[in-house]
């Protein structure tokens, strides 16, 4: 058994029942996070899906982080597909009771990567010459989409502010992040993907958008405000198939 099964009680769903798929790592990422009237987001998310509200709000997510130790169960990691860069734009959904994420849009630095995750689990994954640098505890990550809809560029230079610690469950940095599976719709279809790992151990951060129209290349309008920033250094997941609901 791997022994991140061994730590569950933290998951707000229960585990799946088959067994894992795949091992990664995630490094450096940062949550940046604003709300918005549910009128705006209701049109761009699959109608099978319940949009997951917190104090009367849609929430949308913008993410870069980059992966390592990529590899599937039983498996080497391959040398041009285990580690590379990754910037998702998300928001938050329901399925017959069921939290997750839903994704408007997940740009990798991998163009296998990009096709093999559109194949199997049907996700809007696009190709993007991407970088971070790193000096000390301040991140610099530039991401440039190849593919239509463009532009789709990010540019922000990010630090985290606090010590690493486990958010209350009540909280709202918890409903935003302890989330364990993502849903997308194919052909009508819902299909439901788990993940699992530890729970997050948050920083709070501070950040710069030099350019960011990563959620108005999927139509959406983010605000003026400051969104709320969070900072993740390390988390190690595992990934199941997605199955169909």
């Amino acid at each position: 058994m791997h022994p991140l099964l061994l730590e569950t009680a933290h998951r707000p769903i229960a585990m799946p029942s088959g067994p894992w798929f795949m091992k990664q790592k995630w490094h450096d990422l940062l949550f940046a996070h604003w709300p918005l009237p549910p009128e705006t987001i209701r049109p761009l998310v699959p109608q099978e899906l319940e949009l997951d509200l917190r104090d009367g709000s849609a929430w949308v997510a913008v993410a870069p982080f980059w992966m390592s130790g990529i590899r599937a169960r039983l498996a080497p990691p391959l040398p041009f597909l285990s580690k590379f860069c990754e910037l998702n734009v998300r928001t938050y959904v329901r399925y017959k009771g069921v939290p997750g994420v839903y994704f408007f849009s997940l740009d990798a630095a991998s163009l296998p990567a990009v096709v093999g995750a559109r194949a199997t689990y049907k996700l809007p994954y696009f190709h993007a010459a991407m970088l971070v640098r790193s000096s000390g505890e301040s991140f610099e990550y530039t991401s440039s989409r190849l593919q239509q809809p463009r532009p789709a560029d990010f540019h922000a230079r990010y630090r985290p502010t606090s010590p690493p610690r486990i958010r209350d469950k009540d909280s709202l940095e918890a409903f935003l992040t302890e989330r364990y599976c993502l849903y997308t719709v194919d052909q009508g279809h819902v299909l439901r993907a788990y993940i699992h790992h530890l729970p997050w151990h948050l920083q709070d951060a501070e950040a710069e958008f030099d350019r960011n129209t990563m959620a108005q290349a999927s139509g959406i309008a983010l605000p003026d405000a400051k969104p709320l920033l969070h900072f993740s250094r390390n988390l190690e997941v595992l990934v199941w198939w997605p199955e169909k609901i």
